[in-house]
């Protein structure tokens, strides 16, 4: 996992500014003020700059818990969504809005991975992955949702001994 590579996709998106994704909550929240846009828009920007340090904290517990071998995949497999062209929103045509999918699926997984008898980082990351999805909208979430099921099944196959996982992205 590359973290400073998703840090570079970030940087780069925001250097394109805020007026794309402020654009972008304002067609997803048509009865918003400009102000609550402005505020929604700064929410999901800080919530996008949180991905690298949430991997990394999520990849370190994991290596100190010896659990890296089945937990590391799907944090890989979430980080390569990232740096993936052809995502659901792509990035290099939307700045910002282009990661908020990215983020999503981060957040989702690490969620996902919470529920477990021994929470990996023990965040209550139910806001943000419901922010980010009225974001999306729901079919967008479906989709990702069904995208970090796969990668927590074939975690869990993994553990299983049903053979090693393999992430795609």
């Amino acid at each position: 996992m590359n973290l400073e590579e998703i840090q570079a996709v970030i940087d780069s998106a925001k250097a394109r500014g805020t007026d794309v994704l402020e654009n972008y909550i304002r067609e997803r929240m048509p009865n918003a003020s400009d102000s609550e846009v402005r505020e929604a828009a700064e929410v999901a920007l800080e919530i996008i700059e949180t991905v690298p340090i949430v991997l990394a904290t999520a990849s370190q517990e994991a290596a100190d818990r010896k659990l890296a071998s089945v937990v590391q995949p799907v944090l890989d497999r979430a980080a390569r969504y990232f740096m993936h062209p052809m995502d659901l929103l792509p990035e290099m045509t939307l700045g910002l809005p282009g990661l908020l999918d990215d983020a999503y699926l981060v957040l989702k997984i690490l969620q996902t991975l919470e529920e477990g008898p021994d929470p990996l980082v023990e965040w209550d990351l139910d806001h943000p992955t419901e922010f980010l999805r009225r974001l999306l909208g729901e079919k967008i979430g479906q989709q990702l949702d069904a995208v970090a099921a796969l990668a927590i099944e074939k975690m869990a196959g993994g553990i299983r001994g049903e053979g090693a996982p393999r992430f795609d992205a």
